[in-house]
């Protein structure tokens, strides 16, 4: 269970949390309360984000105490070593993608690696711990045996593999490489009759282009509110780095439109809304209520909250799990809405 936070320090953890956002030490702030910002923002995955402020801010302004001190060496230590590994995963990534290519297999990279490069300015800000490469259906089997020849092993259960759309790979000679081949981005095969964002959709969304603010920003909301559950601070930020990268009336229109194709209008206003209030983001949540509200979008808005995804694993965690299993069965039972020809 992670140590409490007074609502100030909440408040503190998100401006910590958030890569464009000033962080200021006051005088007053005690050790043992840095150590558990520090513990939540590990926790959330924002750490890296935390340390950078930290050394902006400086050391000589910290409180000067031995056990935060060293604490803060062992997490800079650790942040170094991610950040290596990030870069490992990378090479393997590449390195396969290549032999797709090779293969004629068509294939893209997702998240991770994608969301550092185009909506952070600072690499580090957004480690990542595996390789996303999502690839049509019908190429699964073909990208499966490339992947096993670029030295990776199953590391899944074959046949719930197939049920899921969800491959995890294994390098051989180093276990904690992860690489995960997707036939779709939304696995819950609950919610696949609703939603659905796989290689064609991400096609259908960039056009003649790669990666766009758009497209990423669907795959941000589908990874918060389809995969993961609001389970750490880390997936509304990527969200909200994905809001700041729609520069334009166009391209907003692009992500309204996307998210009718999709199918994903209830969680994207979900999740805009709850990133929106926790980060003070007006935009976020002015696109959110661009999304005609129905009875499961309000009642997905009621249920996902800031409190909620901060809470997660605090002394509240049972009451956020109930929210957030609460919210998964809004999403099972809600009914697709149309999408024009």
């Amino acid at each position: 269970m992670l140590p409490s936070l007074a609502f100030a320090d909440e408040k503190l953890l998100l401006t910590f949390a958030d890569p464009e956002a000033s962080a200021a030490i006051g005088n007053g702030l005690a050790a043992k309360t840095l150590l558990a910002l520090l513990a939540n923002a590990e926790f959330h995955g924002v750490l890296p984000i935390m340390l950078r402020k930290l050394r902006e801010i400086g050391d000589a302004r910290l409180p000067q105490d031995a056990t935060l001190q060293r604490r803060l060496l062992e997490l800079r230590d650790a942040a170094t070593m991610a950040t290596g590994q990030s870069m490992l995963l990378q090479y393997h990534g590449d390195r396969i993608m290549k032999a797709l290519a090779a293969k004629g297999v068509p294939a893209r990279i997702v998240k991770g690696p994608v969301f550092a490069r185009k909506l952070y300015r600072q690499l580090a800000d957004r480690p990542f711990t595996d390789i996303d490469i999502l690839v049509d259906p019908a190429s699964i089997e073909a990208a499966n045996k490339t992947i096993g020849e670029c030295g990776f092993e199953l590391g899944s259960d074959e046949a719930r593999s197939h049920e899921l759309l969800e491959f995890k790979w294994l390098e051989k000679e180093n276990s904690s490489l992860l690489v995960e081949l997707h036939g779709n981005l939304v696995h819950d095969t609950g919610m696949r009759r609703r939603l659905s964002l796989g290689f064609r959709e991400l096609q259908a969304i960039d056009g003649s282009e790669t990666d766009t603010p758009a497209a990423l920003l669907t795959i941000a909301v589908v990874h918060a509110a389809g995969g993961h559950k609001f389970h750490r601070l880390q997936l509304c930020v990527d969200v909200l780095q994905g809001v700041r990268a729609l520069k334009s009336p166009q391209a907003e229109a692009r992500l309204l439109d996307a998210a009718r194709m999709t199918g994903i209008e209830l969680e994207l206003a979900t999740v805009l809304n709850v990133t929106g209030r926790l980060f003070a983001a007006p935009r976020a949540i002015e696109l959110a209520d661009r999304i005609k509200p129905d009875l499961s979008i309000r009642l997905a808005k009621w249920l996902i909250t800031g409190n909620m995804l901060l809470r997660v694993n605090s002394r509240e965690k049972l009451r956020s799990r109930l929210s957030r299993d609460a919210f998964r069965w809004v999403q099972r039972l809600a009914r697709p809405r149309p999408y024009p020809a």
